[in-house]
């Protein structure tokens, strides 16, 4: 038998997934995950070979991933005050969540 799950204090918030951080994951499944599929000098693209082309492609996609972690984090943070203030609010009286 499990025991069940503990209960959630007042005073601790929810936790929230956080998926956007898979988006962190791109950069090494493009570098490294990828790469035994795409070792290969043919075909040829814009004259370079093409293991190249993808490293410069995977070097290009990186920063708008860790951009999309980013942005992600950001509207997070955002909804994690927001209802911070609500609790705020709603323990002192003050109001609806």
């Amino acid at each position: 038998m499990s025991a069940p799950p503990p209960e959630r204090s007042a005073d601790r918030p929810a936790v929230v997934p956080r998926y956007h951080l898979l988006w962190l994951l791109t950069p090494f499944v493009l570098y490294l995950g990828a790469l035994p599929f795409v070792n290969r000098v043919q075909p040829v693209l814009l004259g370079l070979p093409f293991l190249f082309v993808w490293l410069l492609a995977a070097t290009l996609l990186t920063p708008l991933a860790v951009w999309l972690t980013w942005r992600g984090d950001q509207r997070r943070r955002k909804q994690c005050q927001g209802r911070t203030q609500a609790e705020e609010r709603t323990q002192a009286g003050g109001g609806r969540p």
